[in-house]
This record gives C-alpha cells, sequence and structure tokens, in this order.
C-alpha cells in the first residue's frame, strides 16, 4: 500500500508543466561510428572556453559517443593538437584563483 502512494506521488521534474527539450547526439545524426582525433574543428565544440571536455548534459552527445569524444580530446592534447588549457587564463593578470605554494601574500619572507 505505501509502495504505491509513493510511487504515484514521484514525478520527475519538467512533467507537463514544462519539458525539457531532449538534445540529440550530433554524431548519431550523421552515422558517425568513430571520432577522429586529429578534426579538431568538430573536437572545439566539445571543449569549453577554459579547456575543459563538456559533459554529455550540456554537449548532448550520447554515452558512446562522449566516451568517443573525451578519448579523442585526450588524444588531440597528447599529439598537441588541442590545449590542456586555455590560452590567456593568467589568474595573476585578473588578481583572482588560487595561490601557488611560492606567493605568501603579505607575510614577508621566511
Amino acid at each position: 500500500m505505501a509502495r504505491e502512494k509513493t510511487q504515484q506521488q514521484r514525478r520527475r521534474p519538467g512533467g507537463p508543466a514544462g519539458q525539457i527539450k531532449r538534445r540529440n547526439c550530433f554524431f548519431c545524426k550523421d552515422k558517425i561510428a568513430e571520432i577522429d582525433y586529429k578534426n579538431v574543428n568538430q573536437l572545439r565544440r566539445y571543449i569549453s572556453e577554459k579547456g575543459k571536455i563538456r559533459s554529455r548534459r550540456i554537449s548532448g552527445a550520447c554515452r558512446r559517443h562522449q566516451v568517443q569524444v573525451a578519448t579523442a580530446v585526450k588524444r588531440a592534447r597528447e599529439m598537441a593538437l588541442l590545449p590542456y588549457v586555455a590560452e590567456g587564463s593568467d589568474d595573476r593578470e585578473r588578481g583572482g584563483g588560487r595561490r601557488d605554494r611560492g606567493d605568501r601574500g603579505d607575510r614577508g619572507e621566511r
């Protein structure tokens, strides 16, 4: 009895009131079986401004192709086709971010 009530009461977010549009996988649409690490222009779509690999939720890729994208990005980085981090993202210029061990701030020399 209690189980039936809890299952009836539970609803997933984005029900009839506001459904979220499901993004289809770009690679499944074009029927691409393997993702090539040398195709840098295609891989740039799956990398954020900071150089991180975008998640499936954001990129819209299916699980199979997201794994291939991640592997291809890592190979392209190793071959120096893609950067590990974004260019010009020096935190010291902006004055924010973490400090290194050598940065002591106003403590003085030790």
